[in-house]
């Protein structure tokens, strides 16, 4: 507005006049042009240099352990140095832009101030239109000078937000379209020749067919990266299947809506997150609907309560950030209580007992049976002693079923689940 509003009033003053000062101002725009392309680059690779120094640091501040028991201090602080280095040029380039830049408007603004008084002498122009015209070019300059200011912050603010636009421009989320949505469900569970890929046509799953009637466990055994936790996430509807079709109920989990499907579904993971809180926010995700009374009556049903009350605060002690104060199967027997809250009719109990000891595997293993009783259980264990007792047992290998049946029947088929079965117990003798 400035601009607009000084150039009418010198116009209007000496039109003639005007267009002599305004000769430079071609350079002007080429220079802002090239200032703006410079400025722009520089700002890309100060927001990068910015991630990686932000994602170094955490991870090493989260990874300190890791550092220190193999002695890497040093090495890791030399890999610092170098990406601060990287850093601190980026912001080099991005203050040589404005170091040139700015020189080059003060030399065009003199031009112009030289230009006005050459001509205006030539002209015989009067002393007072000379000088309002030399005050008009500064309060002409001076809008521009702090435009060019603020680029800085534009530029910023427009690389920050491409890279957040990026993430909310991807069109990959699960379409919540189904009508169908149950309080409860039976429990039955269908896989018709299911075919899954995460990248194009590498399929990590190949026509997988199996049922799962309700009340049955279904266990799921194979080497890793054979697919297994991929049927879970399937199940769950985080990912888009490209053929076949999974049913619930004798319903295609795409008639569902997400949130019935997966209030029905109950999942213990592997890698337990627990939020930092107390062990009670935990068990309940803050949900008011479940009381305390019935979080000690579930944590007393699967033996935890116990475990519980011996911690500093009880139910109410701070687990701290990612639950950096609880063991491995501590995390897991909490994540228990929470799944057994919210009884679901489907559990999915994905490598539940791996890397927990004996104790620990003893109390997982009693809240384990608990829990399935009555419900459809789909359980994926590498130990072979805690799904003996399942209705099915389905091996998979590279994507596909390799053998199905009961503990008994595939130990006298003779083939891969008895060859891992043996594998296993002998290293125990």
């Amino acid at each position: 507005l400035s601009i607009v509003c000084v150039l009418a009033f010198m116009f209007w003053s000496d039109w003639q006049l005007t267009l002599i000062a305004l000769i430079p101002f071609p350079i002007i725009i080429i220079a802002t042009y090239y200032f703006k392309e410079s400025i722009n680059k520089s700002f890309i690779k100060v927001r990068n240099a910015v991630a990686h120094l932000n994602a170094f640091v955490q991870e090493h501040l989260t990874g300190m352990f890791i550092v220190q028991a193999f002695a890497s201090e040093e090495r890791e602080f030399k890999k610092f140095n170098k990406i601060n280095k990287e850093h601190r040029n980026a912001n080099i380039k991005a203050i040589f832009a404005y170091s040139v830049f700015f020189p080059v408007v003060e030399i065009i603004l003199a031009v112009s101030i030289g230009l006005i008084v050459w001509y205006g002498a030539g002209q015989k122009a009067e002393a007072g239109t000379i000088i309002s015209f030399i005050l008009c070019l500064n309060l002409l300059f001076r809008p521009l000078r702090v435009i060019a200011d603020k680029f800085n912050v534009l530029q910023m603010g427009i690389i920050a937000s491409e890279r957040v636009f990026k993430v909310m421009d991807i069109d990959d989320v699960a379409e919540d379209n189904g009508t169908y949505a149950p309080e409860v469900v039976k429990g039955k569970i269908e896989f018709d020749k299911v075919s899954f890929a995460y990248v194009d046509d590498n399929y990590v799953l190949k026509d997988i067919s199996f049922t799962a009637n309700p009340g049955e466990t279904i266990a799921i055994v194979g080497h890793t990266g054979s697919g297994k936790s991929t049927i879970v996430s399937l199940l769950n509807r985080l990912y888009h299947i490209q053929k076949g079709s999974i049913k619930v109920d004798d319903v295609d989990i795409k008639d569902f809506k997400l949130e019935s499907l997966r209030k029905n579904v109950g999942v213990v993971l592997q890698d337990v997150f627990l939020f930092s809180g107390s062990v009670m926010d935990n068990i309940t995700l803050r949900n008011p609907e479940i009381s305390r009374e019935k979080v000690i009556e579930a944590a007393k049903l699967i033996d935890m309560h116990d475990f519980i009350m011996r911690l500093p605060d009880g139910y109410d002690y701070d687990v701290m950030e990612r639950g950096a104060t609880l063991s491995l199967g501590q995390r897991q027997l909490l994540s228990f209580i929470r799944a057994m809250l919210y009884k679901p009719s489907i559990l999915i109990l994905d490598e539940a007992t791996s890397s927990v000891d004996t104790e620990s595997e003893r109390l997982i293993q009693h809240a384990i049976d608990t829990l399935i009783e009555g419900r459809t259980s789909i359980v994926i264990a590498h130990r072979l002693s805690t799904i003996r007792k399942a209705s099915k047992i389905i091996v998979l290998d590279k994507g596909e079923i390799k053998e199905m049946g009961t503990h008994a029947e595939l130990l006298q088929e003779g083939g891969f689940y008895s060859r891992l079965h043996d594998l296993q117990f002998e290293k125990k003798e």
